[in-house]
């Protein structure tokens, strides 16, 4: 009975545990149906969003309903992340791609009202979810992650409810994202950064943009950069910079973003000239389209009110001339000034009856005329030259048709002509007395000097055929020559000029606008020269008579200059050489520096008139040259170089009786520098060894303070650049072996740091653009001066001072610098040579590079230069220096850089016997050791014969044609000798001793083995210290994680190689 008791609870308890089970197991498989209908839903509602865009709302809503019906969240997440996952294996950006992530995006960060919670808790575990994603090492996953977080990010609400830990999450992963190693990454992680840099409380995230916008590489990551910065003081400056960007699209970027986010009035006014000069004269039209779409849609209608006036006030036309200049050109042609009836010059002149004045009263200008401010001057000018302009065009135009056609052009040039005579002055005489009393306004406090040059130039604009019309322009002009300069009086009590005391007026703008009207009224062949002149003579009276102050000496002098520089037709007088003799020359000794100045550099206009160079004139230069101060030297500088590639250098001796004939054939220079300290300038020596002789002195003094002239180092770098480039064509006097010392001199010059002079640096890095490509003695001459300029910038060699231990280092790098600039021009190919065979429209073909078949001899090509290189190196064999080493070290890493031709064979055979030597030299140097092996292998390559020697006399008309002396060893071997091992200096580990004492215990109680054993070096004897030991421990253990890190990279390399196989735009930005 107890035993049926016990066991029929025992089968009942049986029967409910079966029972659970199987509800258990219903339960889940009701689950898993439930979440495979579930995530069935998901993908087909998916897969018709993918479809077309214009179901996305729809689908929306559909969506949001499957969530609310679901028992959880956190269940309908699941089934989503887990139906998105083939996405993030898609690395191709289809649209149907596209418009899933858009429609993901959209509803992830889309809240429904009805149920808030639900789509702020799925939004956090999406973003979760995605988080994950955007740390993977699959690149494709990375990058589908990243794009829908900024998706989200760009769409999200801003009373959306998220976490600040998960904000910081997403902050800080998108920092790490904005580095990445794929450019698409980098640009999405930008994307989500822009919604959250313009919040004061991220100001990490501009900093972030501020440091990685210089380094980026890719031209949209920098553009999107560029369009996510918010405006501020510290970006503006940013953008600008972005106006130079060397991708187009950046620079258009920035442009929009200038529109967009800083207004007219934000921007200082160097910032606005900026923006619009580099932007109107961009070379890519898009980009000018771009800044001309700000300028006129932003500044000018909504900060300007349509007012061009107004514009220019912003742009300060008195400082920023030629931007107004522009912005005036690019309203004219795009049509948008339009005159009213009203408006026009004349409307600045008013008549007697205006103000009144009786019979008899005298007119006095400053009621009479209304004064014009400096942007209204120009405005006027600008649009009385587009008018002449389109006059003058259209006329054209009208005379090379007919018809129809011939009397349209021919319409509207009448209606531009119409157009500018209703603005233009009716008078003369009333142009005359408004230009008058604009320069005598000066004197009211306010200077109308910028406006009365404007004026000025609207002079050309009128007839002056009448001989009663010209007859008043003549003497208004007469009047302007005769104005004095105008000056100040200092604390002292001294006079002070105004301006640069050189021009007419104190400013060359001024001298060249009285010099254009000047030519209008006396346009007859002569007439103007002949004018001037008479002045000139009247106001030289005092200067000869030696009764003017220097005030009256200079403004003389500049309009003699004035005459000399815009003369045409010269009838060489006696006048003029009377004006050499009792002006110009007395004014290049003057006692004051200015009137010296300004004689000199009349004295130069004076050299390029003259049918031969007078002797007196060149003498006076070349001492103003070398006893002058600093300012005074620079204008002989360049007055002797104009003179002499006018006349040219040999022309210029002979006017001192100096016959250097005999000398041409030598070739050779002045054995001893020129000391310019014990000499009067009457020296006997050639005028390019004078001025050559420039580039060592260094006692030309400081310049003044406020000087704005030109160094004489500067002016003769200049000069030289321009002599080389003409150096075979016109200038045959000058010896052959004076190119590469020229050559020489100007690359250390541009490669020096004493030299700041930024106006050289632009010239000589023009120069230095085309100079090698131009001919082949260039390529000959720039193979000779390689030695000598890294022997001249390396210090240690050729007794350069080095200095400090940065100071040596800074110098290196110059040289090496240099080395690599000159190896990148010998590599320059050749321009073809300019035929004189036109096209079918009668245009010259433009020079093209040649090919490689017609390259240069080997005196000429990168042979030549390799032997010169070798033989260089072979002469440091002996022992040497630091300072040598690394001289030598650097010669050969160019050397490694040269390529030879199979054409050349007998440069191949010479440098494969001297790279054997090259290679003795640099045994320590294991990777140039490497780097010279491998150049012997392709030297042995191109050996078509290699098994023929070398003549000794091949070799010596190889060395001859380089003027090169070298006695080569010809018995020597090619091969290159294999690197020794390095001799240790420590001490034989314990545990080989240990080993030895093993195989034979009578060895150690031996004495003379425990000699044997002991270390030659006495300086290496005794056991490690304990921080030795620790440090060595430590390089070990840093050397074998870093080499499991690099094999890391690796894997991870070629994994990404792997899916970027596919061809498209897309998956190639998603490569390194």
């Amino acid at each position: 009975m107890n035993s049926r008791s016990i066991s029929k609870p025992k089968i009942q308890n049986e029967i409910s545990s079966l029972h659970i089970k199987h509800r258990r197991k219903s339960m889940m498989k009701e689950q898993e149906m439930a979440e495979t209908q579930l995530t069935c839903k998901i993908a087909k509602i998916l897969d018709e969003a993918k479809a077309s865009i214009a179901t996305h709302q729809r689908k929306l809503k559909e969506l949001s309903a499957v969530r609310s019906k679901c028992s959880s969240v956190h269940q309908f997440s699941v089934a989503f992340t887990k139906t998105l996952t083939p996405l993030f294996q898609a690395l191709k950006r289809t649209a149907t791609v596209e418009r899933v992530v858009r429609f993901v995006s959209a509803f992830s960060s889309a809240r429904d009202h009805n149920d808030a919670s639900a789509s702020d808790e799925f939004l956090e575990e999406f973003l979760k979810f995605l988080l994950v994603g955007a740390t993977a090492a699959n690149k494709t996953v990375r990058f589908r992650a990243c794009q829908i977080i900024s998706e989200i990010i760009l769409r999200l609400p801003d009373d959306s409810e998220v976490s600040d830990e998960l904000w910081d999450e997403v902050i800080e992963l998108m920092k790490f994202r904005v580095v990445d190693k794929v450019p698409l990454i980098r640009t999405l992680a930008v994307r989500a950064f822009s919604r959250f840099v313009n919040d004061s409380e991220n100001t990490d995230i501009l900093d972030v943009f501020l440091e990685v916008l210089p380094l980026e590489q890719n031209s949209e990551v920098r553009k999107t950069i560029v369009l996510s910065f918010p405006p501020s003081n510290t970006t503006s400056q940013v953008i600008i910079d972005c106006t130079m960007d060397v991708s187009e699209s950046v620079r258009k970027a920035a442009y929009c973003v200038i529109a967009n986010k800083f207004p007219l009035q934000s921007l200082s006014i160097k910032h606005r000239t900026t923006i619009l000069q580099r932007g109107l004269a961009d070379r890519s039209v898009a980009v000018s389209k771009e800044c001309l779409k700000l300028m006129i849609d932003q500044w000018l209608a909504k900060c300007c009110n349509g007012d061009h006036v107004k514009l220019l006030k912003y742009l300060d036309v008195e400082t920023y001339e030629s931007v107004g200049e522009s912005v005036m050109e690019s309203l004219l042609k795009a049509g948008l000034v339009k005159l009213q009836k009203l408006e026009s010059i004349q409307q600045f002149i008013l008549r007697a009856s205006t103000n009144e004045i009786k019979e008899g009263d005298s007119v006095d200008y400053s009621v009479s005329i209304k004064l014009m401010e400096p942007e209204v001057s120009l405005y006027w000018r600008m649009v009385c030259k587009h008018l002449q302009m389109e006059a003058q065009g259209k006329g054209s135009d009208a005379a090379a048709t007919m018809g129809t056609e011939a009397a349209i052009y021919a319409a509207e040039a009448s209606d531009n002509n119409d157009l500018l005579d209703r603005i233009l002055p009716e008078t003369v005489s009333d142009y005359i007395d408004l230009v008058k009393a604009h320069i005598n306004a000066g004197g009211s406090g306010v200077n109308y000097h910028f406006a009365s040059r404007q004026l000025l130039l609207l002079g050309e604009m009128l007839d002056f055929s009448d001989a009663t019309i010209r007859k008043i322009a003549s003497s208004f002009v007469q009047d302007l020559l005769h104005k004095p300069l105008e000056h100040e009086v200092d604390d002292e009590g001294n006079k002070v000029v105004i301006g640069d005391g050189i021009n007419l007026g104190g400013n060359r703008d001024w001298a060249i606008a009285v010099a254009r009207l000047a030519r209008k009224v006396h346009s007859a062949a002569g007439e103007f020269e002949e004018v001037i002149l008479g002045i000139v003579q009247e106001l030289a009276g005092p200067c000869r008579e030696r009764t003017a102050d220097f005030i009256q000496w200079m403004h003389c002098l500049a309009v003699t200059g004035l005459l000399l520089e815009n003369a045409k037709s010269f009838h060489w007088t006696v006048e003029l050489t009377e004006l050499l003799q009792s002006l110009l020359l007395p004014g290049a000794k003057h006692v004051h520096l200015d009137v010296q100045r300004v004689s000199v550099r009349c004295l130069g206009l004076f050299g390029l008139l003259e049918n031969k160079p007078s002797e007196e004139l060149v003498k006076q230069l070349r001492i103003s040259y070398v006893k002058g101060p600093s300012q005074i030297s620079s204008v002989a500088c360049k007055a002797l170089f104009d003179i002499g590639m006018w006349h040219g250098p040999q022309e210029v001796d002979r006017s001192l009786r100096l016959d250097f004939s005999s000398q041409i054939e030598e070739d050779t220079l002045p054995s001893s520098p020129v000391n310019f300290t014990d000499t009067d300038g009457d020296l006997d020596i050639k005028l390019v060894d004078l001025l050559y002789a420039g580039f060592a002195t260094k006692n030309w003094g400081k310049a003044l303070e406020n000087d704005d002239s030109e160094s004489v180092q500067a002016v003769l770098g200049e000069g030289f650049a321009k002599i080389l480039l003409l150096l075979s064509e016109k200038y045959p006097s000058i010896p052959t072996s004076f190119h590469p010392l020229l050559l020489s001199k100007l690359i250390s010059l541009y490669f020096s740091n004493e030299s700041k002079d930024l106006r050289l640096k632009q010239c000589l890095s023009v120069f230095f653009e085309h100079y090698a490509s131009l001919s082949e003695n260039h390529k000959k001459c720039l193979s000779k001066a390689f030695i000598p300029v890294m022997r001249s910038m390396w210090p240690g060699i050729d007794d350069n001072s080095g200095g400090s231990t940065y100071m040596i280092s800074s110098m290196r790098k110059r040289a090496i610098q240099a080395s690599r600039f000159m190896l990148q021009m010998m590599q320059t190919p050749l321009y073809a040579k300019e035929t004189e065979q036109e096209d079918d429209n009668g245009c010259k073909v433009s020079p093209e590079i040649i090919d490689g078949s017609a390259q240069p001899s080997v005196e000429y090509g990168e042979e030549g230069l390799a032997i010169r290189i070798a033989i260089e190196v072979l002469r440091f064999q002996a022992k040497k220096t630091s300072a040598e080493k690394s001289y030598v070290a650097a010669l050969c890493r160019i050397l490694a850089s040269l390529h030879f031709r199979s054409s050349e064979q007998g440069p191949v055979k010479i440098m494969r016997r001297l790279l054997s030597s090259v290679c003795e030299c640099v045994l320590v140097e294991k990777d140039l050791l490497k780097e010279l092996k491998q150049m012997a292998e392709r030297l042995k390559g191109l050996d078509t014969n290699p098994d023929l020697d070398l003549l000794e006399d091949e070799a010596k008309y190889i060395f001859g044609k380089l003027d090169l002396e070298f006695n080569m060893d010809f018995d020597g071997s090619t091969e290159v000798p294999q690197t020794p091992a390095p001799c240790s200096t420590r001490p034989n580990r314990l545990r080989r001793r240990v080993r030895r004492e093993e195989v034979s215990s009578d060895e150690e109680n031996s004495p003379d083995h425990a000699k044997s054993v002991a270390p030659t070096n006495p300086g290496t004897i005794g056991p490690r210290s304990q921080r030795a030991s620790k440090t060595a421990a430590l390089s070990k253990i840093t050397s074998s994680r870093a080499v499991r890190i690099q094999e890391g990279f690796d894997e991870d390399n070629d994994e990404d190689s792997d899916v970027t196989s596919e061809d498209s735009h897309e998956s190639d930005q998603l490569t390194e």
